[in-house]
């Protein structure tokens, strides 16, 4: 089968998270250059030996990742480490996962390469994190041509570092309604969700319309990333049920107002990338320092989506009902003006507390 030209839109970034999740390796190209990917979590012992004949292999870790190893570093990021011949997979996704640090604690001392690294190297760790795998990646360097020439001959899907460095903000910018459909919920009859997708088939976003607020207005708006565990569940760790509940509810009081209800769980890194970070600070750690220990940021979180969804539901002006200074400038940035924040509190209970602390404490929040 022919090779794919690498590609400069967003479809293949899309489909090479999925290629990284099912273990295959994807080719990411850079001008002259370029490298072979693999990422770590999805790894095999076949795959790591393969990649070992084509040439130098190096994990990629983030900085925060590096960091917390103790990797001596020059501070780049992606921080890459040489990969000897020994290195089992277990071995390299410990390097990765920082829940198995209590059961392989022996690790290092590493040293980094010194010369920074190229920007594929860094557009293969965006390709992780787009997956919702830990952003890890196996990479081999390599000439363009000869990269090519390996995709041509393993029929490697090819994307290219412009394309995963723009995908995040490029797709949010894509969005267009599919569907709407009235849902009467509970506490606000009067309702109805409507259903956002990017034009590269990646995640629904979805805007929850309470009553018909008018839309020459300043509208009530919450920005609420989906919980699975808080939503769905219940789960006391967090008050995100109470957070989505609280404003259906205030927004039914207020007469009418939205709800954008984002497809970024766990402040963007992913429902088992969240389950890992809970098992770290099971550890001790807060939820800043255990996503950061996961070689994410404290929040991944992107904004523009919900900019787009009130561009398309016809409100410039909101009233915005949150803790977080980041959502305000958020929305700001993308041309949706914020007149009035509007304090959203719940009462804490024992098994959140520590958790809404931080927030306040580490994150800004205003309680």
């Amino acid at each position: 089968m022919a090779a794919q030209s690498p590609a400069q839109g967003p479809y293949a970034v899309e489909r090479a998270g999925g290629e990284l999740r099912r273990g295959r390796p994807v080719a990411v190209s850079e001008g002259a250059r370029g490298v072979l990917a693999l990422a770590v979590e999805t790894l095999s012992e076949p795959a790591l030996a393969a990649f070992r004949a084509l040439g130098p292999v190096h994990l990629a870790l983030t900085f925060t990742r590096a960091r917390i190893l103790k990797v001596r570093t020059a501070g780049s990021d992606p921080t890459l480490i040489p990969v000897s011949a020994e290195a089992s997979v277990g071995e390299l996704q410990a390097l990765a996962d920082p829940t198995l640090d209590l059961a392989t604690p022996l690790k290092g001392p590493f040293t980094a390469l010194r010369d920074p690294p190229g920007r594929a190297e860094a557009a293969a760790i965006l390709v992780c994190k787009r997956a919702r795998l830990l952003p890890a990646a196996l990479v081999v360097s390599l000439a363009a041509d000869r990269l090519a020439q390996l995709a041509a001959e393993q029929d490697v899907l090819a994307v290219d570092a412009d394309a995963a460095e723009a995908y995040d903000e490029g797709q949010a910018g894509t969005l267009s309604l599919v569907t709407s459909a009235r849902l009467p919920v509970e506490g606000a009859e009067q309702t109805r969700l409507y259903a956002f997708r990017p034009t590269d088939g990646a995640v629904e976003h979805l805007a929850i319309l309470v009553g018909d607020p008018p839309r020459g207005a300043p509208v009530l708006a919450r920005i609420h990333s989906e919980c699975f565990t808080g939503d769905l569940l219940g789960s006391l760790r967090c008050d995100c049920g109470d957070q989505l509940k609280g404003a259906i509810a205030a927004l039914h009081t207020a007469g009418g107002g939205v709800v954008l209800y984002l497809a970024q769980e766990g402040r963007g890194i992913g429902l088992l990338n969240k389950l890992r970070a809970y098992k770290l600070q099971d550890q001790g750690f807060d939820t800043i320092d255990a996503n950061e220990r996961l070689g994410f940021e404290a929040d991944e979180r992107l904004f523009r989506p919900a900019a787009e969804m009130l561009r398309l539901l016809g409100f410039a002006q909101v009233r915005l009902m949150t803790n977080n200074p980041e959502k305000v400038a958020g929305l700001g940035r993308f041309g949706v003006e914020v007149v009035e924040r509007v304090s959203h509190i719940f009462p804490s209970n024992p098994h959140n507390r520590a958790y809404l602390s931080t927030k306040k404490i580490r994150a800004g929040h205003l309680f």
